[in-house]
């Protein structure tokens, strides 16, 4: 059984899908199944992280900010 994708590809999936045009929306903060505090997190835990000379000074990574509720 292949290993499941995680969060942040699921995130980047939807988006390439609503680009092309499939009529679906990406949820709002709050709204019922969509990620949480909590999710974005425990998906940091695993995520690769990219090196220094990589990454943006400041930046998340990924481009995630944490949102406070």
């Amino acid at each position: 059984m292949p290993a499941k994708k995680g969060l942040y590809a699921n995130i980047q999936a939807k988006r390439k899908r609503i680009a092309k045009g499939s009529g679906e929306q990406m949820r709002k903060p709050g709204a019922a199944g969509a990620p949480d505090n909590e999710d974005f997190k425990a998906a940091e835990k695993t995520a690769k992280k990219l090196p220094p000379e990589i990454k943006a000074e400041g930046s998340e990574p990924h481009g995630h900010e944490v949102r406070e509720q």
